[in-house]
């Protein structure tokens, strides 16, 4: 079993699309269309590779949650990548900067961003193929 895709409601589907484009170049729109969700027209898209994916609506409305507080919701999602120097680099040339440092660890380095909609994004690089070593605590 896998995560297959995260669905995220939205306001801007061409800033967001410029966040992860930048993330993710190899990914491309796999499918997009119109429709109505609860009486309320949106555009929706998936953006990914033939396994996983990021579908995203633009019929959202309101703030997302505030990250520095204790409400209940969505925290954050974490991808691997091969490379995170490159990573941000592609990021902060396309103009989104370093929310926060990861921690130190000796198996892993990670860092996070936050998309156009607010969500909290880990990008992450392991150093260690044994999962004892890139799971553990240490700092």
């Amino acid at each position: 079993m896998y995560l297959e895709h995260v669905n995220l409601v939205v306001k801007d589907l061409d800033h967001m699309l410029a966040f992860y484009r930048a993330a993710f170049p190899n990914w491309r729109i796999r499918d997009q269309g119109r429709s109505e969700w609860f009486g309320k027209p949106r555009t929706w898209l998936h953006f990914g590779d033939d396994y996983h994916y990021i579908a995203l609506s633009d019929h959202g409305e309101g703030d997302n949650r505030f990250l520095n507080g204790h409400s209940i919701g969505f925290a954050h999602f974490a991808y691997v990548t091969q490379n995170l120097a490159a990573t941000i680099s592609r990021l902060e040339k396309a103009g989104f900067a370093i929310a926060k440092p990861g921690a130190d660890h000796p198996f892993r380095r990670n860092i996070y961003f936050i998309d156009p909609a607010g969500f909290e994004v880990e990008f992450v690089e392991y150093l260690s193929d044994d999962p004892a070593e890139r799971n553990s605590t240490l700092a």
